[in-house]
């Protein structure tokens, strides 16, 4: 098992010319200013095959959470439902909803603190993913780190593209100020992200975020796959 998680973890890191299939990062990618989560329950059907789409800035990004109901596996979408949604809607403060809910947060400050997301390749049902923000800021910091599924548009019975919540890992940060006012080194995780059955892991991708201790987002990384060369 210590093999296989430091196999992942390195995996996450590795530069491109050692790939042979692809190399996945946020690195180059635009920073999105706002975060979209769109939560619905497993047992609202229509909250899946209708259209919910949001007016939003384009630069936004978008994430779908279908959240397990008390029908348990009798719900009709319970089988992409992530007991994951509850921990989210628990730090939202919000209720398990009965149809959908959305929720619209902007990054704060003018300037995005740095922040990347990496993955690596599927090795026996599982992701090694990273999210590292550096140089890292003083305070302290929640560190969110979502595996998401591509759906695109007219598939799986969605009229509109989705960014599918598969896996979630979440992590405490704290960075004290220094005394000479200089920015800390940097603060990183990786970890192993189980594929949940049925999800596409040629579809599959990293978003992060961090928040500080008033829930405001800090920065915001989407990784994506570049084919080596």
């Amino acid at each position: 098992m210590k093999r296989l998680f430091l196999l992942m973890t390195l995996s996450a890191w590795l530069v491109p010319a050692a790939w042979a299939q692809s190399f996945c990062a946020s690195d180059g990618q635009p920073t999105p200013v706002a975060l979209v989560e769109r939560f619905m329950s497993a047992d609202c059907p229509t909250c899946w095959s209708e259209p919910q789409t949001t007016r939003s800035n384009p630069q936004a990004v978008t994430i779908d959470w279908i959240v397990p109901s008390d029908r348990g596996d009798e719900a009709p979408l319970s089988a992409a439902a992530s007991r994951d949604s509850l921990t989210r809607l628990a730090h939202l403060k919000q209720s398990m909803p009965v149809g959908a809910l959305i929720t619209t947060r902007l990054v704060t400050g003018a300037r995005p603190y740095s922040l990347r997301v990496a993955h690596g390749l599927p090795i026996n049902d599982y992701v090694g993913a990273s999210i590292e923000m550096k140089p890292a800021q003083p305070g302290r910091w929640t560190a969110w780190l979502l595996l998401v599924e591509a759906i695109p548009a007219g598939t799986e019975g969605s009229p509109e593209e989705r960014r599918l919540a598969r896996n979630l890992f979440k992590t405490e940060w704290t960075q004290p100020r220094t005394k000479d006012k200089t920015l800390p080194a940097g603060s990183m995780e990786s970890r192993p992200l189980n594929i949940p059955v049925g999800a596409n892991p040629d579809n599959l991708s990293v978003l992060g975020w961090v928040e500080d201790r008033q829930g405001r987002i800090g920065s915001i990384a989407l990784s994506r796959c570049t084919p080596s060369q």
